[in-house]
């Protein structure tokens, strides 16, 4: 049963930019889109490549290794050479702080 976990202070997850940390073990990308949070897994599904290091642009981050587009909403595959989606991880903001269901 997946129950909802602490990962960051809300104020540091900021539109057009990621945050990487790890929430029970599970390295976790957090984002902000249009003022909502979301989560996907910190790893490109392509290739061993942290997308919390990866550009964030028009609701998508871009692989730092492949440059390859996911969506941030959903972890959908957007461009090559990335082709299976990215883990989408769901997230909430509750008192200040960003939670994911893991």
């Amino acid at each position: 049963m997946s129950e909802w976990r602490d990962a960051a202070d809300a104020a540091v997850v900021v539109e057009d930019e990621v945050l990487g940390c790890v929430v029970d073990g599970l390295p976790v990308a957090l984002f902000r889109v249009e003022g909502e949070v979301f989560a996907l897994h910190d790893l490109c599904s392509h290739g061993h490549a942290r997308l919390s290091e990866g550009f964030v642009e028009d609701g998508c981050v871009e692989c730092p290794l492949h440059q390859g587009l996911v969506d941030i909403r959903t972890g959908a595959a957007r461009t090559a050479p990335i082709s299976e989606p990215v883990r989408s991880i769901p997230a909430r903001e509750v008192g200040g702080r960003i939670e994911v269901r893991i």
